[in-house]
């Protein structure tokens, strides 16, 4: 007597993993990633093994992405207050035992291993207040708002001490989308907005007095306030403080329409751009890949913002809506600080390019946020399905 077994297939299997993933959202992702690594190859081949790192980072990012992705809203929703008070919590001890490197206290070490709790933040904050939102949903008033604030607040107060200024912004960014999806009255927007606009112009009309040496400007630390006097007028030190924002908008400007071709690009391989691989690998691509690649990156970066928002706009739930649309305008936040303080229209803050810059925790970041878009959009598809 014989007995056979059969194998069993293995596209039930595949099916219940990839199943509702959304393929626009991934598209945008592979077209993105193809460009990070061939900005990184030119920009970092002969940067140690910048190029080998990065590839490892995107692939694990995308091992989070897939991860994230299994994970049910409902539950994202029950972890959003516990690691909304881990962060706090983090960033206070921080704030009282923290490492401290070139005058920042940014650090905390756990045993071997040395953290930066304000990451933390960046995907906690968004969760606790699209938490906070949903548990309001149908009575929400003024009240409601100013607690969405003061959740929000603490934290980036915490970030501003230490100081960093670039991701108390980012963290302020977060939890501000999510107010405004959340049904912010214009009349509270629109009035913060001018007095900005306002304070912007005022900061450029008295620019040549506010930067004169012994000027203080109270509310920023003086390499804050320097950082701001050099975008006014790079010339004015443009060996020293301004020659960042200088050699970024000669390496942009020299890449004309087509650019000086993949590997060829002479301020970046003479070493004229800082950071090359980090915080101004754009400049670098903008070098070699001209205003076309500027293009093709924008168009990536257009899609994955916009099909993202459509994820946020189908979302089931007020929760999954509004972390889904606070995650895509990080994106958007990432890539537009980054290419304006390169181009010189920012202040220089210490902002990675998404896929495109070197980093570990951002590439992993990064993952997180997708993979979060991932479930939300897999979500819907399985109910309707």
């Amino acid at each position: 007597m014989s007995v056979t077994f059969e194998r069993a297939s293995p596209w039930p299997w595949l099916r219940r993993v990839f199943g509702g993933f959304d393929g626009p959202l991934f598209v945008a992702v592979l077209l993105l990633a193809a460009v990070g690594l061939v900005a990184m190859y030119s920009a970092g081949y002969d940067h140690g093994t910048r190029f080998v790192d990065h590839g490892r980072n995107m692939l694990l990012a995308l091992a989070v992405l897939f991860v994230v992705s299994q994970v049910p809203p409902q539950k994202l929703q029950q972890l959003a207050v516990p690691l909304y008070v881990l962060g706090l919590a983090l960033l206070v001890a921080t704030a009282v035992f923290g490492i401290t490197r070139k005058g920042a206290t940014r650090w905390l070490a756990l045993g071997p291993l040395v953290i930066q709790p304000s990451e933390i933040m960046k995907i906690a904050m968004p969760l606790m207040l699209a938490w906070w939102f949903q548990k309001r949903e149908g009575q929400l008033g003024v009240p409601d708002f100013v607690v969405a604030a003061l959740l929000l607040l603490v934290p980036v107060g915490l970030v501003m001490k230490q100081p960093d200024l670039g991701t108390s912004l980012l963290v302020l960014a977060g939890g501000l989308y999510v107010m405004f999806f959340a049904g912010l009255s214009w009349r509270l927007v629109v009035p913060v907005l001018v007095l900005g606009a306002s304070g912007l112009v005022a900061i450029v009309a008295a620019g040549d007095a506010l930067c004169q040496p012994g000027v203080d400007w109270h509310v920023l630390r003086e390499y804050q306030r320097q950082r701001v006097c050099t975008l006014l007028d790079p010339m004015r030190d443009p060996l020293g403080k301004g020659f960042h924002i200088i050699q970024g908008m000669i390496a942009i400007g020299s890449g004309g329409l087509g650019g000086k071709g993949f590997m060829q690009g002479t301020q970046t391989h003479l070493e004229f751009i800082p950071e090359r691989t980090t915080d101004f690998i754009f400049a670098a691509f903008s070098e070699e890949f001209g205003l076309a690649g500027v293009l093709l990156l924008l168009v990536g970066f257009t899609f994955l913002i916009f099909r993202g928002l459509v994820i946020a706009s189908e979302a089931p739930t007020v929760f999954t809506r509004l972390l889904a649309g606070a995650v895509t305008m990080g994106f958007f936040t990432y890539a537009f600080v980054n290419m304006g303080m390169v181009s010189g229209i920012l202040p220089v803050v210490g902002v990675p390019l998404p896929f495109v810059s070197y980093g570990g925790t951002a590439m992993v970041s990064l993952g997180l946020g997708l993979g979060i878009l991932m479930a939300v959009a897999r979500s819907r598809r399985l109910m309707q399905s």
